[in-house]
């Protein structure tokens, strides 16, 4: 008999997809580690306690490689099972290595007058009073636009990784994620072999020239790192701006607070990241040989998820979880991991956050919420939080100085 899902173990009324933080903290209270069913998945440990989350990223005991867990099947080498996320040392060190260099603080902050055009380009096509579908209009294309141009994707092709990255991180159906899986990595097959033919200065034709063996790519590699950099390098951007926007609007308080004092703002982004983060759970971990956390038996060849959700609201680490303040110290949240998976574009994220952040308080300074802040409708899905439509209004703008485009 399988393991409960979690919504059998919340608290009767729970809307996981809606906020998933007060069934999380109830079954936190009774127990650190839990066995819970996840649809599409199968048995899994639930690690909720920051503590025992923050040791489980680091302990090697527990693989990143889905070969290490009991119910592994091979799935005929799609690209997804070559990427970072599902590697352990010494291919992830290899793998990690050749694009590291692109995200250091230095080649991010490099980026900086690139990412404040595009938020002033996208801000500038607005009419003087209005509204529009902020996800849609601002936080999706900002990022998206700053990662296909990193990788050389075409302008013309960009509007198609979101429908395909979307579908993969919350399937409607098993067989559209597969048609989507299956037409992106036929676009990233054609993208790389003109890299290949026609090299340029990205981040893409720097991976296809590096050379094979041990210091390069195999194909198959290849497309797992494109199709990562790509999915991760705009899906949870998206969600963090507008996530962060959202609960700027809902706590009004902190809003003027930060209009009052934009030197706030990094300290606002940390607390968006903890309060409501992207990434609600860290890419699965099996266990490699049996172990304990928090006092459970892990057997060898179990699946464990470690809820980055659950570990940034615990009341152990953060009094007061719940309440959303922008001058809390947040430093210590989870939301991009830890040890060596934490999130390679972790310095990228916090620049476009913050670009975008602030760029639209100072152009919109009357910016408002368009809709019930509790009709906002989420975006469903098990490892990712996002908003899939954020309406908002205005009455009057500011203009970028000088006007830009993109």
């Amino acid at each position: 008999m399988p393991a409960p899902t979690l919504e059998e173990l919340a608290p009767a009324g729970s809307d996981l997809t809606a906020d998933p933080h007060p069934a999380l903290a109830a079954l936190r209270e009774r127990g650190r580690v839990h066995r819970v069913h996840v649809p599409g998945t199968g048995d899994v440990w639930l690690v909720l306690g920051r503590d025992e989350v923050r040791a489980a990223l680091t302990d090697q005991r527990l693989r990143n490689d889905v070969r290490h867990s009991a119910t592994w099947e091979s799935d005929g080498g799609h690209a997804i099972g070559l990427n970072m996320l599902q590697t352990d040392a010494p291919r992830h060190t290899r793998l990690r290595a050749l694009v590291a260099s692109e995200f250091t603080a230095g080649r991010v902050e490099a980026l900086r007058p690139r990412v404040q055009r595009i938020a002033d380009a996208l801000l500038d096509a607005l009419p003087p009073a209005g509204g529009f579908d902020l996800v849609a209009g601002y936080a999706l294309p900002l990022p998206l636009t700053v990662i296909c141009e990193l990788l050389g994707v075409p302008a013309g092709d960009r509007h198609l990784f979101h429908t395909w990255s979307a579908e993969l991180v919350a399937p409607s159906s098993p067989a559209a994620a597969a048609a989507a899986g299956a037409e992106m990595t036929a676009y990233f097959a054609s993208l790389i072999t003109a890299k290949t033919l026609d090299p340029g200065t990205d981040l893409m034709s720097a991976l296809v020239l590096a050379p094979a063996g041990e210091e390069g790519l195999s194909p198959g590699e290849l497309l797992g790192m494109a199709f990562l950099l790509l999915v991760a390098g705009h899906e949870t951007t998206v969600n963090l701006i507008s996530g962060g926007v959202l609960s700027l609007l809902r706590h009004p308080d902190q809003l003027a607070a930060l209009r009052a004092d934009p030197g706030l703002l990094a300290g606002a982004v940390e607390e968006m990241l903890r309060h409501d983060g992207p990434v609600t759970a860290a890419a699965f971990r099996h266990a490699a040989e049996p172990l304990e956390i928090a006092g459970v038996r892990i057997p060898a060849g179990d699946s464990v998820m470690l809820s980055l959700a659950s570990a940034s609201r615990d009341p152990a680490h953060f009094p007061d979880p719940d309440r959303f303040d922008i001058r809390r110290p947040a430093r210590g949240h989870l939301a991009f991991g830890h040890g060596v998976h934490h999130c390679l574009g972790a310095p990228l994220a916090r620049l476009e956050g913050r670009i975008a952040l602030a760029t639209l308080l100072r152009r919109l300074p009357d910016l408002t919420l368009a809709t019930d802040p509790d009709s906002v409708e989420r975006r469903p899905g098990a490892m990712l939080r996002g908003v899939a439509t954020l309406p908002v209004s205005w009455s009057h703008t500011l203009p970028a100085h000088p006007p830009t485009t993109l």
